[in-house]
Order: structure tokens, then C-alpha cells, then sequence
């Protein structure tokens, strides 16, 4: 009723119970923070956590990961914030270690359903925040320059209510 939001943060073990408070509360506009708080090592295949590994609920597999972004993106009052991944990024990271991670939110969510953040300065712990940018703009590059704006500008307008 009062036009807010509630950002959603949570370790990616935690996700299932995400999407159950968003089923829960139907007319909440809720952002998704940091792309779900995916590792992209695991997402893109290069690392697999143990049985062990998999027990914190900081750590993911890449198929878990992969439906917990998808039922997210099947409610309509879910926006993805594409995010915070830098941080968890293994060192030495490029904009391909990201990729898979980023287009997978971008694909589920759809241009209309994603914005852009910094996570500084959170960020800074992994990369400096050009970087970060750099490399989402180069991870985009394919994208329309329509979808690049809505993305990088129009969305955020739209859902914080800007001007």
C-alpha cells in the first residue's frame, strides 16, 4: 500500500525460504540482492563444493542456484539486482568468470525486471569499482542498447520511483 520495497539478502542456502516470503507476500515489491549471493566459480562449473561445503548455507551448487534464481524470476513482484558477485569472485577474476552468473539472472528476469548496483564498498574488497563496471558493461556488450539502458538506468527510475 505504500509503495515500498523490501530488498531481499540472503546466503544462497537460504533462497528456497526467500522465494516462500515473497509467495507469502504477494503485493511486496522485493529485490533480490547481489544476483542471489551466487559464487560464479560454481555457477560456471569451474568449482564444485563438496557434500561438506554444501551444508553452509553460504555455498551453492550451480543447479540449486540455477532454480532458485528461476523460481524468483517466476514471481512478478521479484526484481534481480545485479550485484556483490565481484566479491565472491575467485582472484584474478575477468568479466568471464562472471558471464554465466549475470546472464543467467538477466535471461530468468528479463530486461524489464533488473537493475544494476555497485556494492561498494563491499566491492572494493575484490576489485575497484570501475572494474566492476568495466566488466558488466563488457558482459552486456551484446545486449541491446535498449535493454543496456533499462539495465543501467530506466529500471532503477521505474521501481525506486525516481525523477
Amino acid at each position: 500500500r505504500l509503495g515500498l520495497s523490501y530488498d531481499i539478502c540472503l546466503r544462497p542456502g537460504e533462497n528456497e525460504d526467500g522465494v516462500q516470503l515473497v509467495d507469502r507476500c504477494p503485493d511486496t515489491q522485493f529485490i533480490l540482492d547481489h544476483c542471489g549471493n551466487a559464487v560464479p566459480n560454481v555457477v560456471s562449473g569451474v568449482v564444485t563444493p563438496t557434500a561438506d561445503e554444501l551444508r553452509d548455507t553460504a555455498m551453492h551448487s550451480a543447479d540449486q542456484w540455477k532454480r532458485d534464481m528461476e523460481a524468483y524470476a517466476r514471481r512478478d513482484n521479484v526484481i534481480c539486482k545485479i550485484s556483490g558477485i565481484v566479491a565472491r569472485a575467485p582472484k584474478g577474476w575477468s568479466p568471464e568468470d562472471l558471464a554465466p552468473t549475470v546472464n543467467h539472472c538477466l535471461d530468468s528476469f528479463g530486461s524489464d525486471r533488473v537493475i544494476f548496483a555497485s556494492d561498494w564498498p563491499v566491492c572494493t574488497l575484490a576489485a575497484q569499482l570501475a572494474d566492476w563496471v568495466g566488466a558488466l558493461e563488457e558482459i552486456v556488450a551484446t545486449r541491446s542498447e535498449r535493454d543496456q539502458q533499462k539495465l543501467f538506468h530506466d529500471n532503477a527510475v521505474r521501481i525506486y520511483g525516481l525523477n
